[in-house]
């Protein structure tokens, strides 16, 4: 996390380099302080093929002079300086919680290449990007933190799942099939995720706990297949646990009637 507090124009502090670890950063008196940042309400950001994704984030910073405004940017690359993608935003919108505390809100959207759109995504971009915090107080001091935290941006999945077959005498071998898939950002459609492991479940008929049998990896298209055998009536679906990209899901229960 690097910090920095810089004065602006017109006034006479010094300008600071701060490094700090993780947690709310202490600066030196007169300095605004980020004492909270928030992005999508604390979740990943799922975006699909096509459609627009929209979040917001909010900023709170406090100084004993007072806070004008906040704010919080989303980037990507080695350094914020040397960044290669960046999500904009709407001015922020910002209310004081007290004579020196503010929080500001700012609104974002995001979705698939379109080929002419700033916040446009390719699959290039999906994964990890950093969350920048930076806040301006009434005596013309400014402090901005590159890298806050972390935040996903991920390929929205897809997941299925069906036991053949229905009804099935019990001890007979039931084949559940599926598919995971997920948003392909420069096609802008949904595409099979290959290599995954992906848990196949099952909950009996009464029961609301699903218990794992086995796992399983999509083949090179996203296709799931495997075998077991039939105890009692109940449902079977596949679990994905998600990775950096792609979100975890689950896949709907098949129901099998088991005779």
């Amino acid at each position: 996390m690097r910090i920095r507090a810089a004065a602006m124009a017109g006034t006479t502090s010094a300008a600071l380099l701060l490094t700090a670890g993780t947690g709310v950063p202490a600066h030196a008196d007169g300095q605004p302080v980020i004492t909270k940042v928030v992005v999508n309400k604390g979740k990943n950001i799922v975006v699909g093929p096509t459609t627009v994704t929209k979040f917001s984030a909010q900023v709170t910073a406090t100084d004993p002079s007072g806070v004008i405004v906040a704010d919080v940017q989303l980037w990507r690359g080695p350094s914020f300086d040397d960044r290669t993608g960046a999500i904009s935003y709407d001015a922020p919108n910002c209310h004081a919680d007290s004579s020196t505390t503010t929080t500001c809100t700012m609104n974002f959207q995001v979705m698939a290449d379109t080929r002419d759109m700033t916040n446009a995504l390719s699959n290039a971009k999906a994964g990890t990007w950093h969350i920048y915090a930076s806040a301006f107080s009434k005596d013309r001091v400014q402090t901005t933190i590159d890298s806050w935290a972390t935040v996903n941006v991920q390929r929205r999945s897809q997941l299925t799942a069906n036991a053949a077959p229905e009804p099935v005498k019990k001890g007979k071998t039931l084949t559940v099939t599926g598919k995971l898939s997920r948003a392909n950002w420069d096609t802008r459609k949904y595409a099979g995720y290959s290599g995954q492991r992906v848990k196949l479940q099952y909950r009996p008929k009464n029961s609301s706990t699903y218990t794992t049998l086995k796992t399983v990896t999509t083949s090179s298209t996203g296709e799931l297949k495997t075998t077991v055998k039939a105890t009692a009536d109940g449902y079977y679906r596949y679990s994905f646990p998600g990775t950096t990209t792609t979100p975890a899901i689950n896949a709907a229960g098949d129901y099998v009637d088991v005779t």
